[in-house]
C-alpha cells in the first residue's frame, strides 16, 4: 500500500519565528549542516522508513520511554498555538536500530483534539506507523536545533549527544500534533556521518 502524500503547509505562523531561539528555520540552519545530515533532518517522509533502511540487517525497534498526560514546555505549547498551562498528551521514545538509540523523540497533542485518534493505544508502534497513513496529512514547516534534548535527562542509557534535532507540526482532521526528533551520536558513529 502506498502511503498518501503529505502535503506541505505554506503558511509559517507569525508567532514562531521570535519566540523559539533554539530552533531555526530548516533553511537557515543549512548553512552550519554537512550535506549528509541535511538528507536526514530536510527529509519530509517517514523516519521510520529511513532508520530501518539505513540499519540494514539490524532490527528497528521504538522503545517507549514516557506516554502521559501532563503540561508541554511553554515552546511547545506555543507551537501548538495553545495556551502554556493547557494539558496536554506528551509521549517520549527513542528510536534503536540494534541495541543502540539512534534518534530520541517527543511529540506533543492538545489533549482536547486526541479524541478517537487511537494515539494512547500506540504502545511500541512508532508514531510515523499511524501519521503518515493518515489522508489529507499537513506537514508544518521544518526548524532545527544543535540544543540538546530536555526530555531524556532522567534517562541515563540515552545520555549519548544530540548531533541535530528538528520539529514540525502536523495536522490532520482536527488534531495538532508536535513531533521533536533529535539524532543521537551513536547514530553518527554507526552510519559514519560526521559531527555536523
Amino acid at each position: 500500500m502506498i502511503a498518501p502524500t503529505v502535503r506541505q503547509a505554506s503558511f509559517v505562523p507569525h508567532q514562531l519565528v521570535p519566540l523559539f531561539p533554539h530552533w531555526l528555520p530548516i533553511a537557515a540552519a543549512r548553512p552550519g549542516m554537512s550535506a549528509s545530515w541535511w538528507q536526514w533532518v530536510a527529509s519530509k517522509d517517514s523516519l521510520t522508513t529511513r532508520l530501518t533502511a539505513a540499519g540494514g540487517a539490524s532490527a528497528f525497534r521504538v522503545q517507549l520511554l514516557r506516554q502521559t498526560v501532563g503540561l508541554p514546555l511553554r515552546d511547545e505549547a506555543l507551537a501548538l498555538g495553545i495556551a502554556p498551562r493547557r494539558y496536554a498528551w506528551l509521549r517520549e521514545v527513542a528510536l534503536c536500530v540494534g541495541s543502540k538509540p539512534w534518534v530520541v523523540a517527543r511529540s506533543v497533542a492538545p489533549l482536547s483534539q486526541l479524541q478517537g485518534k487511537g494515539l494512547e493505544g500506540l504502545g511500541e508502534r512508532s508514531l510515523g506507523s499511524w501519521l503518515f497513513c493518515q489522508p489529507g496529512l499537513v506537514r508544518g514547516p521544518l526548524y532545527a536545533t544543535r540544543h540538546q534534548p530536555r526530555f531524556v535527562a532522567e534517562q541515563p542509557a540515552l545520555l549519548a549527544d544530540s548531533v541535530w534535532g528538528r520539529r514540525s507540526v502536523f495536522q490532520h482532521s482536527g488534531l495538532s500534533l508536535l513531533v521533536q526528533e533529535y539524532f543521537l551520536s551513536s547514530m553518527a558513529d554507526d552510519l559514519g556521518l560526521p559531527s555536523r
